[in-house]
């Protein structure tokens, strides 16, 4: 069976056991996709698509509805001199492009697009995993979403925790939590309905990359025949052991990223996966003909601009060091019955437990809790209470604000350890 709109040049090659026509569902596989003409045209007179020809109907503020925005505030004027009227790209090459470049692989053909990476994880349950019948492989604790999504398609979850080491799960390899690469193995063996490995690096909530040698380790294990997906969704936070590279030679590995942290640009709602051009192939074939809005796609276009990508990068530059003095911040309020952190710090927040105000070393949920709420609530701070996560007894995961924020929080966390 061949994969439709997939040129037989760029039918995966390596690793040797993987057959992705083996992993990707028999009725995907299938599929015809839905085209439509604009597809293959896109200028001229377009009466293809049964649009409104008159164009929106937003009222300038003189009430009056024609399409002429010249009085609009500057930007919503740049939003409605969009064709909104008109449906988007369905395929956003020019976003593609930029993306590959950035990254460093040959092409947009290993760019796929989705809104947000909730709707990349979603769609790679749909093509991947049969419900009912097939599961996936999570590491908590991890991005929650993982367990909704496979909820939600009926598919089942098999666990394999981070391995932890050292009081409250301190002193890991590369931070202080760790996949266990040996286990991860002996689940995949024991159950062979595994399609997905569900990864998270940095995670969410532990801040901790995955070596690279952990990954290719996965991806060269030859009992596992379905694909390894690692969620970089914090990676430029790290500055390091993304594992973009990796799909030279890999093509049952999948890597998503995004545009809300790093870019700060959460509102608009785009994810991506880099992934071999066969898996990505599969993913336009079955997502929605035109998922990207046309404002998402105008701004990310512009936030993948040269000056754009040198502005994200300072604004994380020092958002990094803003991690450091907040981290130092905490550090200080250990007398108070604040924990060290936990977790790599790979990331734009940072995780710390509670610990009883007895004076002892342990975690406190019930006070964590409270302080939790209270900041919320009576102080206007708001964290994320993360204590029911495996190795995250008593843990509140604080977010890296501006130096502002950063002041108000330490100052605000303070107050609430002595009262409570």
């Amino acid at each position: 069976m061949t994969i439709l709109g997939l040129a037989p040049s760029l039918y995966p090659k390596a690793p040797a056991h993987f057959d992705i026509e083996k992993v990707i569902r028999p009725n995907i596989l299938s599929l015809h996709p839905y085209r439509c003409a604009r597809d293959d045209y896109s200028e001229g007179i377009l009466l293809d698509a049964n649009e409104n020809a008159l164009g929106h109907s937003i009222p300038r503020p003189n009430g009056d509805a024609r399409p002429d925005t010249s009085e609009l505030d500057p930007e919503l004027q740049s939003t409605l001199s969009l064709d909104l009227h008109r449906y988007p790209s369905p395929r956003n090459d020019p976003i593609r492009e930029r993306l590959a470049s950035m990254r460093g692989l040959p092409g947009p053909e290993y760019v796929f697009l989705g809104v947000g990476s909730d709707e990349v994880i979603d769609l790679l349950m749909r093509v991947c995993v049969a419900p009912g019948r097939e599961k996936i492989l999570t590491t908590p604790p991890t991005y929650g979403m993982y367990a909704v999504c496979a909820q939600v398609n009926d598919v089942g979850t098999v666990k394999v925790p981070l391995e932890l080491s050292g009081e409250f799960g301190e002193g890991g390899e590369r931070g202080r939590f760790s996949v266990n690469v040996e286990e991860i193995k002996k689940a995949v063996d024991a159950d062979p309905s595994i399609k997905l490995i569900m990864l998270c690096s940095p995670g969410n909530p532990t801040g901790t990359l995955i070596s690279l040698t952990a990954l290719r380790e996965l991806l060269d294990y030859d009992k596992f025949k379905g694909i390894v997906v690692v969620d970089e969704a914090y990676i430029d936070f790290a500055g390091e052991g993304s594992a973009v590279p990796l799909l030279h030679d890999y093509a049952n590995l999948c890597v998503m990223q995004t545009l809300s942290k790093s870019f700060g640009l959460a509102a608009i709602r785009l994810g991506m996966a880099f992934a071999h051009p066969a898996l990505v192939q599969i993913l336009m074939n079955t997502k929605a003909p035109y998922n990207i809005s046309a404002p998402t796609a105008s701004l990310a276009l512009s936030a993948l601009s040269p000056p754009a990508v040198s502005a994200m990068s300072a604004k994380v530059a020092s958002l990094v060091a803003q991690r450091a003095v907040l981290l130092k911040g905490l550090a200080e309020l250990a007398p108070l019955g604040l924990g060290p952190a936990i977790g790599g710090n790979h990331a734009n927040f940072v995780v710390v437990p509670v610990l009883e105000k007895s004076g002892s070393s342990q975690p406190d949920n019930a006070r964590a809790q409270r302080i939790y709420k209270t900041l919320a609530e009576s102080e206007g701070v708001v964290v994320r209470y993360r204590g029911s996560e495996p190795g995250c007894a008593g843990c509140l995961r604080v977010t890296v604000g501006s130096e502002e924020e950063n002041a108000v929080v330490l100052r605000k966390l303070r107050e609430m350890l002595e009262k409570m």
